[in-house]
């Protein structure tokens, strides 16, 4: 087994593949993975990810041509293109004309992340935080609204109900009680011959930067010494946040060095980095993890406050891809592209659930760290 453990996806949208970059290289593995997960054939498969990478070579200049009228956008499958929201109408034309589709909206993207805020701060101000009772709360775009996540066995309990009641004052907020648990991190007690450990507790590797790596920060505190899968020392954490955010940076030496790849576990070929281009909501995406190997699905949503135990942590983003015990800091890759490493959820790769990983560009501007890419 290899020392680095990190994990796969994909991202991307928009125009026509012939609008698109060249295709890359594309593993059959990864289209397998793709084909099992998303139901897709292969030609369907290789046709997402060309579409999904001219959306993502879009999503910027759809977003200064909307201005201040910008409401998020998200890549939509049905018709492979990128999906912009506006507030005004006299935006919209600017938008099309960079070939995205307009959905008119209510509310813009500054007001809505501007309501989330404030949610973010009640619970930041009160002593006990959020309730177990709610899962976390994140701006849908194609709603133009807030949206708070409740457990659904749990919304009738009385913190939950005050602390909705607050968070409808913050603005245009909708309640959702979809959930059938709370989510939590998935870091796993030592099993033999897996990624790396800190003390009796391991996670996986997430990926490759000058010098070390990045992973979850639920994984370790700074100072905290780090041991390979095969039990020698590989380095120690430099910086850890946890909660409040989910990231940390491993530095390594020893004789262990760095490489530009994502684990295929066998189950495809293992993955090359090229760059971090942020996918967007809507587009395909791939995790590897050291328990669960590799999965895929598609970005739900982002810029969203999850509520564990420990605390509630921000900016994450959400996929319905599967990870268990074990998987935490593991890579969250789309195509050739780091998205972000593996922080928590609910659910298994059993019955399915739903997942959140902190993306990496916060992290490598965090730390100030150079992502590794062939």
């Amino acid at each position: 087994m290899t020392a680095l453990l990190v994990l796969g996806a994909w991202g991307g949208a928009s125009l026509t593949p012939a609008a698109a970059a060249p295709e890359p290289r594309l593993s059959a593995g990864l289209l397998t993975a793709m084909q099992r997960d998303l139901g897709l054939t292969e030609p369907q498969a290789r046709e997402r990810l060309a579409r999904e990478r001219a959306a993502t070579a879009l999503q910027g200049k759809a977003e200064r041509a909307a201005g201040a009228a910008y409401g998020g956008s998200w890549f939509d499958a049905t018709t492979g293109r990128l999906t912009v929201a506006v507030t005004s109408r006299g935006s919209a034309s600017a938008v099309r004309e960079t070939g995205a589709a307009v959905r008119l909206v209510q509310h813009s993207a500054k007001e809505l992340d501007a309501a989330k805020e404030r949610i973010d701060r009640q619970a930041a101000q009160s002593a006990q935080g959020a309730p177990r009772g709610v899962s976390g709360w994140h701006v849908d775009p194609r709603a133009s609204q807030v949206v708070v996540d409740v457990v659904a066995s749990r919304r009738g309990d009385a913190d939950v109900r005050a602390f909705v009641d607050r968070a409808r004052r913050a603005g245009p907020v909708r309640v959702e009680a979809a959930m059938g648990q709370a989510p939590a991190t998935f870091a796993a007690g030592t099993v033999g011959g897996d990624p790396y450990y800190t003390g009796n507790v391991r996670c996986s590797i997430g990926f490759s930067v000058h010098g070390g790596f990045v992973t979850a920060g639920h994984c370790g505190r700074p100072g905290d010494f780090v041991r390979g899968w095969d039990g020698s020392g590989m380095g120690t954490f430099q910086g850890s946040s946890f909660p409040g955010d989910d990231y940390a940076y491993v530095g390594i030496g020893h004789g262990w060095w760095t490489v530009p790849v994502v684990l295929g576990w066998g189950t495809v070929p293992d993955q090359l980095v090229r760059g971090s281009a942020e996918a967007p909501v809507g587009a395909s995406i791939c995790r590897s993890g050291s328990t669960t190997h590799w999965h895929c699905g598609t970005v739900l949503g982002k810029n969203e406050t999850v509520n564990y135990s420990q605390g509630a942590v921000h900016q994450m983003t959400r996929t319905n891809v599967c990870a268990e015990p074990g998987d935490s800091g593991g890579s969250f890759i789309s195509g050739d592209q780091a998205q972000g490493v593996t922080s928590g959820g609910w659910g298994n790769c059993g019955s399915g659930g739903e997942i959140w990983f902190q993306p990496v560009n916060e992290i490598l501007w965090r730390y100030g760290l150079t992502l590794h890419t062939a």
